[in-house]
């Protein structure tokens, strides 16, 4: 048999069975169920350390490997089904999956957890460290070090897609209106302005021959940093490449703004209330901004948290109206518009799979099985989540070259984008935060007990409060951070 019959044969069959974004909602789906239904009771982790890597791997390792295993089965199936690739896929992936391990137990380092530099800098790095290095490589299209032989495991949009699935069920809508009118107020009026804004001045003023480039900026920037960055990149169906760039950025400019923004607040005496809605808005990534609200106090942390939160249930709807418009307007050929049957077959099926979860957990899961039952659960689904966006950032490591990163830096245009996408952001973002939570469109948040009890610490850095308090800066999405429920103020009622 040829290469290409599998492929061919993959081709004659139902979409449902062959296509890598239904096989996307299946993976998710079997996760979703196994933790539901308590089949799923724990999800292996790599464990802190401070002087040894070693401390990590403390009674560990039997689960790790049992993880690995778990992870590779479902891979194998989604491969055999796809491609016809399931043994090849097996026979490659545990070396893959060491290498996500490795990224773990460099993030997992109490000084690099509290710096904000998580598992997704790390898998990048690694993957890029190996493609760059080494001899030539006549296993196909990538950089060179990438061994042959690995490439069979290397499925980085089936990782992405399956965990974007997984990341719909993290998005309660019950949680919404709780969270309150003046953090919606922030989060949905300043995101959809911002990504607007830089998307059009991305392509009209800095002329970025990449639309799919300049939407990834554009949606990191304006959402919540990687998790956006990946579900758009996805939608769009951005290069590697580009995927990789915008996620360089949010990464490196997140701790920056960790570090920086409390002390802006303090140093221009804003009210921390007004600060901390500011810092939710625009510090990227959740553990972050949890950790730079912490430095103006215990309701400040709280207001910070609950903003990024609403912010988070914007990942689905961003990403569902990029692809509409993708398919509607960027890629349309000709005057002729495109009827809804060919936006169905062109649309992202993952998008669809993330709003379902939504849905399922939101509206039936949530009543059924109660609020406690069901963040229980998202405890072990975000678990997995994580696993597989790490292995999909050691792939995308390890299918780029910095020559084709060079190519897409367009003379420093995207870089451009960022700063100034970014400078709007946090412009626009401190005006809403002011007349939510200042009391001039709402009455402002009232001081609490414990804020009263509990005063902002005293002036220091982020970082230096963080290894203080033991705090993670690394998460990337609401549910990674370890007490999400309670810095959300729901107890035990979800998110």
């Amino acid at each position: 048999m040829s290469a290409a019959a599998p492929a061919a044969a993959s081709r004659r069959r139902s979409p449902l069975a062959a296509s890598e974004d239904w096989w996307a909602v299946w993976l998710a789906g079997l996760v979703m169920a196994g933790a539901a239904a308590g089949l799923i009771d724990a999800v292996p982790s790599v464990g802190r350390w401070s002087a040894l890597p070693t401390e990590a791997f403390a009674g560990r390792a039997p689960g790790l490997l049992g993880l690995g295993l778990g992870l590779l089965g479902l891979g194998a199936l989604a491969a055999q089904a796809i491609a016809g690739e399931g043994r090849r896929h097996a026979a490659a992936f545990l070396p893959l999956f060491l290498l996500a391990v490795a990224a773990h137990t460099l993030a997992n380092q109490v000084g690099v957890r509290a710096a904000g530099v998580g598992y997704a800098f790390w898998a990048l790095l690694i993957g890029l460290v190996i493609a760059n290095t080494g001899g030539a490589n006549t296993g196909g299209a990538g950089a060179g070090g990438t061994p042959a032989w690995l490439r069979p495991a290397l499925r980085s949009e089936l990782y992405v897609k399956t965990g974007l699935v997984l990341l719909g069920a993290e998005v309660l809508f019950g949680n919404v209106l709780r969270l309150g009118l003046p953090g919606l107020f922030v989060a949905w009026l300043v995101t959809p302005v911002v990504l607007v804004c830089m998307y059009r001045f991305g392509v009209r003023t800095l002329r970025i021959g990449s639309r799919p480039l300049v939407m990834v900026i554009a949606a990191a920037t304006s959402v919540c940093g990687v998790s956006a960055a990946m579900a758009v990149a996805a939608a769009t169906r951005a290069r590697k490449q580009e995927l990789t760039l915008a996620v360089g950025m949010s990464l490196i400019f997140t701790v920056a703004m960790m570090i920086a923004m409390p002390l802006a607040v303090r140093a221009a005496g804003i009210d921390p209330v007004v600060g901390a809605a500011w810092i939710g808005g625009t510090v990227d990534a959740t553990g972050a901004v949890v950790a730079a609200g912490a430095l103006l106090g215990e309701q400040a942390e709280q207001i910070a948290a609950v903003v990024k939160m609403i912010q988070n249930t914007l990942i689905g709807l961003i990403a569902f109206l990029v692809a509409v418009f993708w398919v509607a307007r960027v890629e349309r050929t000709g005057d002729r518009k495109p009827e809804a049957m060919e936006i169905w077959r062109r649309l992202p099926k993952f998008v669809i799979g993330f709003a379902a979860a939504s849905l399922l957990f939101s509206f039936v899961l949530t009543p059924t099985l109660g609020a406690a039952r069901v963040a229980a659960t998202l405890d072990l689904t975000s678990d997995v989540r994580g696993w597989l966006f790490c292995l999909a950032f050691v792939s995308i490591g390890l299918e780029s070259s910095f020559r084709d990163l060079a190519r897409h830096t367009s003379g420093g245009r995207p870089i451009q984008l960022y700063l100034a996408g970014q400078t709007f952001n946090l412009a626009l973002t401190l005006a809403a935060a002011h007349l939510a939570f200042g009391g001039v469109l709402f009455e402002r948040p009232p001081r609490t007990d414990a804020a009263a009890a509990a005063p902002a610490p005293p002036a220091a850095t982020t970082i230096e409060h963080n290894l203080a308090t033991g705090r993670d800066a690394a998460a990337l999405f609401h549910t990674d951070v370890g007490d999400w429920r309670r810095i959300a103020g729901g107890g035990g009622d979800g998110e």
